[in-house]
């Protein structure tokens, strides 16, 4: 079954469900639109799965049902500079979920999904678990965000109308000059997100947890530090550090905690379906039956 559904700011999303009917019901707004030819070879050059959503949805519907759509794709398409908050984020998530006629349901969200999920928990009852993968549900690096993506909109503001040259997202990860690369996008993509963390410069993840009663899983890949250059603020954003350093407390608030092993598991390699489908299908599987 397939919908396009109207979200908060007039824009549509394309929204899928499949799946058995009696199944528990996930929310994946991380279902990425598959892409082909020269810009799939790219994507895969970054370690990114050029089929990302379709190997998600396949790899979970012969146990649940799933509801799925690639919200930060449409995001990209359709900015939403002045108001994608998290408030109208939730409620585009809602509007989904009651458009497709899904009263209860889990949520999987990676990186900035994730702390969509943080606050998507804290406003719903219609929650019945949540996967955070990429960010951590306490001490979450929102400072440090707000810094990178003010930056970057800048950049953004600055190289609007210079002629750069875009030579670095045609070549390998490794060999991105990381400290001068410049930021050439459409500045209501990138504003989107800075709207989006100034409001959440107040928000305390700590004062929130008490009202987390629903089984909850965090993880992120044990090479997850990202360190920006001077460009984009001199910050560093140390998903794991913070994971691994909480682990203890956040397991005594009621969260379990999985460090995904590798010497090469990055924030980008542990997002992808190969490594991260085994983890949140047999923790899902336990808790939603």
């Amino acid at each position: 079954m397939e919908k396009n559904i109207k979200l908060t700011d007039g824009s549509e999303l394309k929204v899928g469900l499949v799946g058995n009917a009696n199944s528990p019901t996930i929310m994946l707004p991380v279902a990425k639109e598959s892409v082909y030819g020269q810009e799939a070879e790219h994507l895969k050059l970054w370690g990114v799965d050029p089929e990302l959503g379709k190997h998600f949805v396949e790899g979970l519907t012969d146990k649940f049902r799933i509801l799925h759509f690639d919200y930060e794709g449409h995001r990209l398409q359709h900015p939403n500079p002045e108001n994608l908050t998290p408030e109208t984020i939730v409620q585009d998530l809602l509007t989904i979920a009651n458009e497709m006629n899904v009263k209860k349901f889990s949520y999987y969200g990676y990186s900035w999904l994730a702390l969509v999920g943080l606050q998507l928990a804290i406003r719903t009852d219609r929650l019945e678990s949540l996967i955070m993968g990429g960010f951590p549900p306490i001490d979450g690096p929102y400072k440090e965000m707000m810094v990178v993506t003010n930056k970057t909109y800048k950049q953004a503001l600055n190289n609007q109308n210079a002629s750069v040259v875009d030579e670095q997202s045609q070549i390998s990860p490794e060999k991105v000059d990381w400290d001068n690369i410049q930021v050439k996008i459409d500045t209501n993509q990138t504003k989107q997100f800075v709207t989006m963390y100034e409001h959440l410069m107040e928000f305390d993840d700590r004062e929130i947890q008490h009202k987390l009663a629903i089984p909850r899983l965090a993880f992120a890949g044990e090479k997850d530090t990202i360190v920006y250059g001077e460009s984009f603020g001199n910050v560093t954003v140390d998903i794991i550090g913070l994971l691994q350093n909480k682990k203890q407390e956040l397991e005594q608030l009621g969260w379990d905690i999985e460090i995904l092993k590798g010497k090469d598991m990055d924030h980008t390699k542990a997002m992808q379906p190969a490594t991260v489908l085994p983890l949140i299908k047999a923790w899902f599987i336990k808790h939603l039956k």
